[in-house]
Protein backbone atom coordinates (compact mmCIF):
# COMPACT_ATOMS: atom_id res chain seq x y z
CA UNK A 1 0.00 0.00 0.00
CA UNK A 2 1.63 3.26 -1.20
CA UNK A 3 2.16 5.79 2.03
CA UNK A 4 2.35 9.19 0.36
CA UNK A 5 2.63 11.00 -2.75
CA UNK A 6 4.94 13.65 -3.43
CA UNK A 7 4.51 16.47 -5.97
CA UNK A 8 7.46 19.12 -6.99
CA UNK A 9 5.85 22.17 -7.00
CA UNK A 10 8.52 24.56 -8.33
CA UNK A 11 11.12 26.99 -7.11
CA UNK A 12 12.23 24.15 -4.28
CA UNK A 13 9.11 23.34 -3.29
CA UNK A 14 7.55 20.08 -2.61
CA UNK A 15 3.92 19.39 -1.24
CA UNK A 16 3.54 15.67 0.49
CA UNK A 17 -0.01 14.12 0.57
CA UNK A 18 -0.21 11.43 3.37
CA UNK A 19 -2.69 8.78 1.66
CA UNK A 20 -4.59 7.60 4.63
CA UNK A 21 -4.97 10.63 6.44
CA UNK A 22 -4.88 13.22 3.36
CA UNK A 23 -2.54 15.03 6.03
CA UNK A 24 0.09 17.50 3.35
CA UNK A 25 3.50 18.67 3.90
CA UNK A 26 5.14 21.24 2.16
CA UNK A 27 8.97 21.24 1.95
CA UNK A 28 11.44 24.25 0.85
CA UNK A 29 15.11 24.18 0.30
CA UNK A 30 16.99 25.50 3.06
CA UNK A 31 18.19 28.92 2.22
CA UNK A 32 21.75 28.09 2.34
CA UNK A 33 21.27 25.41 -0.36
CA UNK A 34 18.92 28.14 -2.61
CA UNK A 35 15.73 27.92 -0.99
CA UNK A 36 13.15 29.90 0.31
CA UNK A 37 12.90 28.44 4.21
CA UNK A 38 9.79 29.04 4.35
CA UNK A 39 8.98 25.56 5.34
CA UNK A 40 10.48 22.14 6.53
CA UNK A 41 13.18 21.18 4.68
CA UNK A 42 13.79 17.64 3.78
CA UNK A 43 16.59 17.30 5.97
CA UNK A 44 14.59 19.26 9.18
CA UNK A 45 11.68 16.19 8.57
CA UNK A 46 14.40 13.66 8.65
CA UNK A 47 15.72 14.87 11.79
CA UNK A 48 12.49 16.59 13.21
CA UNK A 49 11.02 12.47 12.88
CA UNK A 50 13.55 11.16 15.07
CA UNK A 51 12.27 13.25 17.47
CA UNK A 52 8.87 12.33 17.28
CA UNK A 53 9.09 8.93 16.75
CA UNK A 54 11.14 8.97 20.02
CA UNK A 55 8.06 10.57 22.20
CA UNK A 56 5.90 7.70 20.40
CA UNK A 57 7.60 4.80 20.97
CA UNK A 58 7.84 6.16 24.70
CA UNK A 59 4.14 7.42 24.59
CA UNK A 60 3.75 3.68 23.77
CA UNK A 61 5.78 2.78 27.08
CA UNK A 62 4.11 4.99 29.30
CA UNK A 63 0.88 3.57 28.69
CA UNK A 64 2.00 0.01 29.61
CA UNK A 65 3.46 1.77 32.87
CA UNK A 66 0.48 3.42 33.60
CA UNK A 67 2.46 6.66 33.57
CA UNK A 68 0.95 9.90 31.61
CA UNK A 69 3.46 11.86 29.84
CA UNK A 70 0.98 13.95 28.25
CA UNK A 71 2.96 17.63 27.59
CA UNK A 72 6.90 15.78 27.12
CA UNK A 73 8.43 18.01 24.20
CA UNK A 74 11.36 17.19 22.44
CA UNK A 75 14.10 20.24 20.48
CA UNK A 76 15.40 18.97 17.69
CA UNK A 77 19.06 20.02 16.15
CA UNK A 78 20.48 18.60 12.88
CA UNK A 79 23.44 19.68 11.88
CA UNK A 80 24.85 19.40 8.33
CA UNK A 81 28.02 18.00 6.89
CA UNK A 82 29.10 18.76 3.79
CA UNK A 83 30.99 16.70 0.51
CA UNK A 84 28.93 15.07 0.41
CA UNK A 85 25.95 17.38 1.40
CA UNK A 86 24.38 15.42 4.41
CA UNK A 87 22.82 15.44 7.72
CA UNK A 88 25.89 14.11 10.28
CA UNK A 89 23.90 14.80 13.91
CA UNK A 90 20.66 15.09 15.35
CA UNK A 91 20.72 16.39 18.66
CA UNK A 92 17.50 15.72 20.72
CA UNK A 93 16.60 17.22 24.35
CA UNK A 94 13.59 15.73 25.42
CA UNK A 95 12.16 17.93 28.56
CA UNK A 96 9.45 15.91 30.93
CA UNK A 97 6.81 18.19 32.41
CA UNK A 98 7.29 15.99 35.45
CA UNK A 99 10.44 14.63 37.64
CA UNK A 100 10.76 10.98 37.11
CA UNK A 101 13.21 8.32 38.92
CA UNK A 102 16.19 7.18 37.72
CA UNK A 103 14.65 4.00 36.61
CA UNK A 104 11.78 5.30 34.79
CA UNK A 105 13.73 7.92 32.91
CA UNK A 106 16.53 4.87 31.91
CA UNK A 107 13.58 2.95 30.90
CA UNK A 108 12.46 6.02 28.24
CA UNK A 109 16.02 6.59 27.10
CA UNK A 110 16.52 3.14 26.15
CA UNK A 111 12.77 3.09 25.01
CA UNK A 112 13.96 6.07 23.12
CA UNK A 113 16.73 4.82 21.62
CA UNK A 114 15.50 1.80 19.64
CA UNK A 115 12.47 3.99 18.24
CA UNK A 116 12.25 2.74 14.48
CA UNK A 117 13.59 6.00 12.82
CA UNK A 118 16.16 5.84 15.32
CA UNK A 119 17.24 2.32 14.26
CA UNK A 120 16.35 2.98 10.37
CA UNK A 121 19.20 6.00 10.24
CA UNK A 122 22.60 5.61 8.95
CA UNK A 123 25.29 4.59 12.14
CA UNK A 124 27.47 7.55 10.82
CA UNK A 125 24.82 9.80 11.83
CA UNK A 126 24.79 10.86 15.07
CA UNK A 127 22.59 11.10 17.63
CA UNK A 128 22.69 12.26 20.51
CA UNK A 129 19.68 12.48 22.98
CA UNK A 130 19.37 14.23 26.33
CA UNK A 131 16.37 14.19 29.16
CA UNK A 132 15.61 16.77 31.59
CA UNK A 133 12.62 17.86 33.41
CA UNK A 134 10.88 21.30 32.86
CA UNK A 135 11.05 24.10 34.80
CA UNK A 136 8.63 26.30 36.27
CA UNK A 137 10.43 29.15 34.32
CA UNK A 138 10.95 27.33 30.86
Amino acid sequence: MTTSKVRYEGQLRTAAVHLQSDNRIITDAPTDNHGKGEAFSPTDLLATSLASCMLTIMGIKAEQMGIDIAGTSAEVTKIMAADPRRVSEVHVIVTFPQPLDDKTQTIFYNTALTCPVAKSLHPDITQNVTFRTARHDD
